[in-house]
């Protein structure tokens, strides 16, 4: 391709509304265009990079045997009524896109496709000799975000692999499940990316266990918790650990003491001259189930640990069916804001114990009167522990757990972090990296088969709901991960096996025939021998065309400049910037030998 004749736009400076490396670069360099909030045009050289991305995704699903096809985008309400996540994904998290049609039908916009694909199957499989099934599509989705941002990671519209596989029984679900780790595996090495898979919450998809692939990178959005044996690798939101043991307490009676203006964990163990593992401090929430109800939650936790608001959530929608709800549509941190919508008090923050009473909630029709209260696992053990006092400025101490206060429901809400002592080895110690999550797969089991009824006969004739899987990839995603891993101050850096070209040919002066004639010659002998090639044949200084080379990252430049009068052109590696003078006739066999 000739720059000449090419749609291509760079741009000096970094545009206003970008905030990470990689956006500004896609931008600058004429990759992508924003023409709305969280929405962008894929322009040429952008929809190459995508395209070679798409081919090495397609490759490795068909090697693995699965089924290419393509699925509606516009989905009816009923079928994600018939699952449940209807309201999940049009109120709850408010993700779908979801309009009605002239027929006054609701539908929506595609943000995932469990639903559709478990439709179909219902229709389509009938018996166990038709197992397993595994189809994937490589489409555009849509997500109405709250807050679109960084570009291509987190777009309202972006293109995905998803794919979905049926079975009769978890064993052959699992054999899939590890088919698809390795396969993604290949699809990431395969595009040059340094990655960790680990283990993940299944969120609103569902499913007993399921795993993500982060694209590693300091701008990433996940923080991702490992150990150095790399036998264990999970992001916060699922992470376990081993808390640092808690330190006994000196405090032998139980007793009330005056801690004025001392609301903090801090303050407090400095005037009692404890430690944070000796005390136990309750953290309210507030939750909206979809019917309406609002339950005011009492978290007891250690001083020197933090609730995990993920696995709260979890365990709050577990429990939704006890307050006549299904899903929750908020989950929020009990402020002072909030609390006067429900307290008829004012709360003693910064002094409440586990057995708050109950009172302090006004009798109002959308609020459970009583709080619902949960341990984590870290209290549980606590003995001779500091709390709250239930009045301001006052805690007690010396207190423990079936004499002072009644221990209530232990969960595990904590949330791990870094130099917490690993589970499976507490003599590994938990490491820190951040992420950019490009995959994620699932093992679904029967959530989605056994409410639409998709079901299958087995060998012995019984009628049986369908075992799924889902594994989804972020193409667009991984395309400026790819970029958020790899670039320095001049550009963009591309791997050989996703970049749009592997060759850019740079005429310094296009007035100068001799140049041009070299420049030609080898553009066309490039793109005879099968190297993707561009000619920048623009009329613009040399200096600019070295420099759009740089910020554009293809990754072999070559410069018919002065050499070529020794019959030498200067081949330029993006990667290392090495310079290299090389007979203008061995440019094919060099490059190629580069390439392979």
């Amino acid at each position: 391709m000739r720059l000449s004749q090419m749609l291509w736009v760079t741009l000096r400076e970094d545009p206003a509304e970008a905030e990470l490396t990689s956006h500004k670069l896609l931008l600058r360099a004429g990759y992508i265009r924003r023409v709305g909030s969280g929405l962008y045009v894929y322009l040429p050289l952008m929809w190459r990079v995508l395209q070679k991305i798409s081919a090495i995704v397609r490759e490795e699903m068909d090697d693995t045997g699965a089924q290419e096809c393509l699925l509606t985008q516009l989905q009816p309400a009923e079928l994600w009524q018939e699952s449940g996540r209807w309201d999940t994904y049009t109120k709850a998290e408010g993700i779908m896109f979801a309009l009605t049609d002239r027929a006054n039908r609701e539908v929506g916009l595609g943000p995932t496709h469990e639903e559709i694909i478990t439709a179909i199957a219902r229709d389509t499989i009938r018996s166990y000799r038709q197992l397993p099934q595994h189809l994937y599509q490589i489409q555009t989705k849509f997500r109405d975000e709250i807050r679109p941002r960084f570009g291509l990671m987190r777009g309202r519209e972006f293109i995905m692999k998803d794919g979905y596989s049926f079975h009769e029984s978890e064993e052959s679900l699992k054999e899939t499940y590890y088919e698809m780790d390795r396969a993604y595996r290949r699809m990431f090495d395969r595009c040059g990316l340094k990655f960790r898979a680990v283990e993940a919450d299944s969120g609103a998809i569902g499913g007993s266990g399921s795993q993500e692939f982060m694209v590693l990178a300091e701008a990433g959005e996940d923080d991702i918790l490992f150990t150095e044996d790399s036998s264990y690798a999970a992001n916060v939101e699922k992470a376990v650990s081993l808390p640092p043991d808690a330190i006994p307490s000196h405090f032998d009676k139980f007793e009330k003491v005056h801690t004025p203006k001392k609301g903090t964990i801090e303050t407090v163990c400095k005037l009692l001259k404890c430690n944070p593992t000796q005390v136990v401090k309750q953290v309210l929430y507030q939750v909206i189930y979809d019917n309406g109800t609002t339950v005011l939650v009492l978290v007891s936790t250690r001083g020197d640990r933090d609730v995990n608001e993920v696995k709260l959530q979890n365990e709050l929608t577990k429990l939704a069916a006890n307050y006549g709800g299904k899903a929750i549509i908020n989950l929020q941190f009990a402020d002072a804001e909030s609390q006067q919508k429900w307290a008829h008090s004012q709360l003693p923050i910064g002094f409440i114990a586990p057995d708050l009473d109950d009172s302090y909630i006004d009798q109002n029709k959308d609020f459970v009167p009583k709080f619902l209260r949960l341990a984590d696992r870290t209290v549980e053990h606590l003995q001779n522990f500091v709390t709250g006092a239930n009045e301001a400025d006052y805690h007690v101490v010396g207190a423990n757990w079936g004499k002072d206060f009644r221990l209530p429901t232990v969960v595990n809400l904590d949330k791990a972090k870094v130099g917490d002592r690993a589970v499976h080895d507490p003599s590994q110690i938990l490491q820190t990296a951040r992420g950019i999550e490009v995959g994620h797969i699932f093992q679904l089991g029967t959530k989605y088969s056994q409410a639409m009824k998709a079901t299958f006969t087995n060998e012995q004739g019984e009628e049986l709901p369908l075992v799924m899987g889902c594994y989804g990839l972020g193409v667009s995603r991984l395309a400026q991960a790819a970029v958020e891993q790899s670039y320095d101050k001049d550009g963009i850096i591309w791997n050989k096996a996703i970049a749009p070209y592997h060759v850019i040919v740079t005429v310094p002066n296009v007035g100068d025939a001799k140049q041009m004639d070299v420049g030609e010659r080898l553009y066309t002998a490039l793109d005879a021998a099968g190297v993707e090639v561009l000619l920048d044949d623009r009329d613009e200084r040399a200096g600019v065309k070295f420099k759009d080379a740089d910020l554009v990252g293809i990754p072999y430049r070559v410069v018919t400049g002065k050499a070529i009068a020794d019959g030498k052109v200067e081949i330029v590696n993006r990667a290392t910037k090495v310079a290299t003078l090389v007979d203008i006739d061995s440019v094919v066999e060099y490059l190629q030998n580069e390439l392979r």
